[in-house]
C-alpha cells in the first residue's frame, strides 16, 4: 500500500511496484494487491509506467487505485479499470454511526446538536467526528449553538438578525450592526453569504426581484473568492437587499 505522502514517481513504479506485481505467490491462493491511495497525486510518467504493470500482471495482481478527482487519473489508466464512486453519506447512515460513537465515549449531545453535526459535516463522516470532538472538548455538551460556535459558523438566530437589519434598517445602522457582530463572532462574509443564500430561496419574493437579489449574490460571491475586501462586499451585500426592498415595496 502507497499513501501520498509516500515517493510514487516513475522510479517506484519501474521498481517496488513492478518487482512486487511480477513475483507470483507459492504457497497462497488468490490474488496480491496493491493499493494507490490519492492516486491523483501521481505524475503523468508515473501513470504511464503503470498502465504496463497492470495490463502485464493481470493474471496474479490487482490495483486499486483511490483518488478525489478522477480527471486527474490518464484515460489510458480509466479505460484499464472499474469505477466506483462513493457520494457523500446520507443523514440515515450518518446518525447511526455517531449515535454509536458518542454512546461508547459517553458524549452529551442534544437533539439539535445532533442536526448541526450532520448539517455542517455535509455528507463527511470523518469531518463529523471532527467537529463532535472539538466541540465536546470545548463545551462540555454539544448543542446546536455550541457546535456552531466551535465551527465559526453563524448561528440561525444571527442570519435571522443580519436579514432583519438588511430589510428593515437604514443602510448606515445595517452595516454597523453587521460589521459588529462579525467583529464579535468572528464569522467570514462567505459563510453569513451561504446561509443567507438558502433563506432568500425559503423568503416569498417575486421571482422577478428574487432573480435579480440571486445574480447580485453570485457577484459578491465570486468577487470574494478572488480576495476582495470584505467590507466594500459587504456594503455590496447590504445594498443589493436595500434595492430589493425598494423594489418590493414599489411593486406593492
Amino acid at each position: 500500500q502507497l499513501n501520498a505522502s509516500d515517493d510514487r514517481g516513475i522510479d517506484i513504479v519501474r521498481g517496488p511496484i513492478l518487482s512486487f506485481a511480477s513475483t507470483r505467490t507459492i504457497f497462497k491462493k488468490g490474488f496480491k494487491l496493491v493499493i494507490l491511495d490519492e492516486a491523483d497525486a501521481m505524475t503523468q510518467d508515473a501513470q504511464n509506467a503503470l498502465r504496463r504493470v497492470i495490463e502485464k500482471f493481470t493474471e496474479n495482481t490487482r490495483f486499486c487505485l483511490i483518488c478525489n478527482y478522477l480527471s486527474k487519473i490518464i484515460p489510458a489508466l480509466q479505460s484499464r479499470c472499474t469505477r466506483f464512486r462513493f457520494g457523500p453519506l446520507t443523514p440515515e447512515l450518518m446518525v447511526p454511526r455517531l449515535q454509536h460513537v458518542i454512546q461508547e465515549e459517553g458524549v452529551d449531545v442534544t437533539e439539535d446538536g445532533m442536526k448541526a453535526l450532520v448539517t455542517l459535516s455535509s455528507g463527511d463522516m470523518r469531518r463529523a467526528l471532527n467537529i463532535l470532538q472539538s466541540t465536546s472538548m470545548a463545551f462540555g455538551k454539544v448543542t446546536e449553538e455550541n457546535v456552531y460556535t466551535c465551527t465559526g459558523h453563524p448561528l440561525k438566530s444571527d442570519i435571522a438578525n443580519i436579514l432583519d437589519w438588511m430589510l428593515n434598517q437604514d443602510f448606515s445602522t445595517a452595516y454597523r450592526q453587521i460589521m459588529e457582530l462579525k467583529t464579535l463572532k468572528g464569522l467570514a462574509l462567505q459563510d453569513i453569504l451561504t446561509e443567507i443564500h438558502l433563506f432568500v430561496h425559503r423568503v416569498d419574493f417575486p421571482p422577478s426581484i428574487r432573480i435579480q437579489l440571486l445574480i447580485k449574490l453570485a457577484d459578491i460571491e465570486y468577487r470574494l473568492a478572488a480576495g476582495t475586501s470584505e467590507k466594500i462586499q459587504l456594503s455590496s451585500l447590504i445594498a443589493a437587499f436595500q434595492v430589493t426592498r425598494d423594489l418590493v415595496v414599489a411593486e406593492a
